[in-house]
């Protein structure tokens, strides 16, 4: 009796601890905390799973729990990566590293922020868009506008090294192929455009007049426009045979071997939901929801009435590394 007691309490003991080990969720994450972190709590209230978070810092910025998760290969620790932009997942997919998922919550989304094999799903945007001063005559409307003789020596750009200004350019090779795109950039530089260390020192050197306009995110412009700066924003090539804007949207999978898959796919239904991008929408980083229909504050479009560029993200991924030396010797030259 006594053997059938013990055997019955360690039965109990191995539940319970299975059980709770369900209850728990690690995701390693390079959306902003600000921003990401209201949404894992608002997760853990709702549905009592205890998430455990790994942030990027600033020094690290989209490339730290990346590099995280690559060296963890061999002995996953997390179950889900929230990456604030889809070529970070474009690289672990590659890798081998991610497992394929099909949320329910993804029903609604464009196929175009998808990965076609469920390996990644995007969510929640940001739009490259033009910040322009007030006043301006005639305002630029294409990205091409930054090789105008019109805005000679008044056009900023952020260093095409870094940032969603690389990827932006790593689609337009995909988009225009090496010729035009090479051309274009030389363009821009004949034109006397100023390189800036970032889209936020852009979107501040239009705000305070030094120069007539500049391509940032639309959450940096809708910051300034919240400062009630005396600026506007435009949506470039938006016409007929333009490319469209392009889409930064927030992408999130579930890692390959992950520890807890059930508590991974709940929180991944989660991110993916409509509740959850009108969150983003109303937050300081006013991003734009994928789902239509979903409420969004005033100021900025949403997704349904913009014309958006059509891109593999996995071939931007590509070219984002080959074109890495090119960028180099430009910026030299």
């Amino acid at each position: 009796m006594r053997t059938l007691i013990l055997l019955f309490t360690a039965l109990m003991i191995t539940a319970c601890s299975s059980q709770k080990e369900q209850q728990t969720v690690t995701v390693y994450v390079s959306e902003d905390q600000v921003f990401s972190e209201p949404i894992l709590k608002d997760f853990e209230k709702e549905t009592g799973i205890k998430v455990n978070a790994l942030y990027d810092t600033e020094e690290s910025k989209s490339t730290g729990v990346m590099n995280r998760l690559i060296a963890e290969k061999n002995n996953p620790r997390a179950d889900v990566y929230w990456a604030n932009e889809p070529v970070r997942a474009e690289v672990l997919r590659q890798k081998g590293m991610l497992a394929s998922y099909r949320s329910p919550s993804a029903v609604g989304i464009p196929e175009v922020f998808i990965q076609k094999e469920y390996y990644w799903t995007g969510f929640s945007a940001r739009v490259r868009l033009f910040l322009i001063s007030e006043g301006v005559d005639r305002k630029p409307d294409s990205i091409l506008d930054y090789a105008n003789k019109a805005y000679k020596g008044n056009a900023v750009i952020a260093n095409p090294l870094f940032g969603t200004t690389t990827t932006h350019i790593a689609a337009l090779f995909t988009l225009w192929g090496e010729r035009k795109t090479k051309a274009f950039l030389d363009n821009l530089k004949q034109n006397s455009t100023a390189i800036s260390t970032s889209n936020g020192e852009s979107a501040d050197f239009v705000a305070k007049g030094r120069y007539v306009f500049a391509l940032v995110d639309s959450d940096d412009a809708m910051s300034r426009l919240k400062q009630k700066k005396p600026v506007t924003i435009v949506y470039p090539d938006q016409k007929k045979g333009e490319p469209g804007v392009f889409v930064v949207p927030n992408a999130v999978m579930m890692i390959k071997g992950a520890p807890h898959p059930k508590t991974a796919r709940k929180l991944i239904n989660y991110l993916l939901s409509s509740k959850t991008e009108q969150k983003l929408a109303f937050a300081d980083c006013v991003q734009i929801p994928l789902h239509s229909g979903v409420k969004m504050p005033k100021g900025i479009k949403p997704m349904d009435q913009i014309k958006v560029m059509q891109v593999d993200y996995g071939e931007v991924a590509q070219k984002l590394v080959e074109i890495q030396p090119y960028l180099k010797l430009w910026l030299e030259q």
